[in-house]
């Protein structure tokens, strides 16, 4: 009974010790999504930031990475997020390394005011990649014309069914350069003096936590649970935030008009695994 009505009061009044509200960010970050492949993007963390940093007796937020990257946009949208909140609550960020933070996950750490890796946590990948296939025979091994018409001389660019052009290329370097600069930019921002001086850190490669504290790209190491416990005592408590369910368990699913489902689901069903695909050849590269 006494421990029931213990729970009844305010955070405040209790004597059990300080609650740091949590969050986990883990996978590619990506627009839009789908019910068998949700990704990680504004949209679907926005609602447990929000929870998370309203817990007002909490004096931080612990949130877990585990990211290789994936859309730039949606990275500095999430990062900018944390940092307005963190800004608005007063409350500050402790970044936690999993797996891997790297590119667009390496992003969204930043806005940690500290990054904790584990010692073989991969951080970094400051860079931007691109990448597709190219199929200007396939068509003609098949016996398809494929027929384009544009208002526009550059509306074809990178067109996969057409020969790869070099005038294209220089243009998506030049997109690629400008998005970089971005990401360069931020880095020097939020590390500033504690970055290292090596001539690689800009150039996309990657390394450990353990290397990634020696260069500045993180500012310790360790866990979340040990790294609470030992700044805000050992009765210190972790809460996780996590996505709002149904009473099934379930995410709650749009409205569907009866018998009109299955084409929905077998798109998202297609779409789920291109996302799938994309997902897996992401974390390949740092040999997840």
């Amino acid at each position: 009974m006494a421990g029931f009505l213990k729970k009844l009061l305010p955070r405040r009044f209790r004597k059990d010790g300080q609650t740091i509200p949590a969050i986990r960010l883990h996978g590619a970050i990506m627009a839009g999504g789908s019910q068998f492949r949700p990704a990680l993007n504004l949209a679907t963390v926005a609602p447990l930031l929000e929870k998370a940093f309203a817990v007002k007796e909490a004096p931080a937020v612990a949130i877990s990475v585990n990211s290789p990257g994936g859309s730039p946009v949606q990275s500095r949208l999430i990062y900018q997020r944390i940092r307005d909140l963190a800004e608005e609550k007063k409350k500050r960020v402790l970044i936690f390394v999993e797996d891997v933070a790297a590119s667009g996950g390496y992003m969204i750490a930043l806005a940690g005011d500290e990054i904790i890796a584990d010692p073989s946590s991969i951080v970094g990948s400051i860079g931007v990649v691109s990448g597709g296939f190219g199929f200007p025979e396939l068509l003609k091994k098949i016996g398809v014309e494929r027929r384009v018409y544009t208002a526009g001389e550059n509306k074809v660019v990178l067109d996969p069914f057409q020969p790869e052009k070099e005038r294209d290329v220089e243009f998506l370097k030049s997109l690629q350069l400008d998005i970089h600069d971005t990401f360069i930019e931020m880095v020097k921002a939020r590390r500033g003096t504690l970055l290292s001086d090596h001539p690689d850190i800009f150039s996309g490669l990657f390394w450990t936590g353990r290397r990634g504290r020696e260069l500045g790209l993180v500012d310790g190491l360790g866990d979340m649970r040990g790294e609470v416990k030992r700044r805000y005592g050992e009765k210190a408590r972790l809460e996780l935030i996590q996505p709002s369910r149904s009473l099934f368990g379930r995410r709650q699913p749009g409205a569907a008009v009866a018998g009109s489902l299955a084409s929905p689901l077998a798109a998202s069903a297609v779409a789920g695994l291109v996302e799938a695909i994309e997902e897996r050849a992401l974390w390949a590269r740092f040999g997840l």
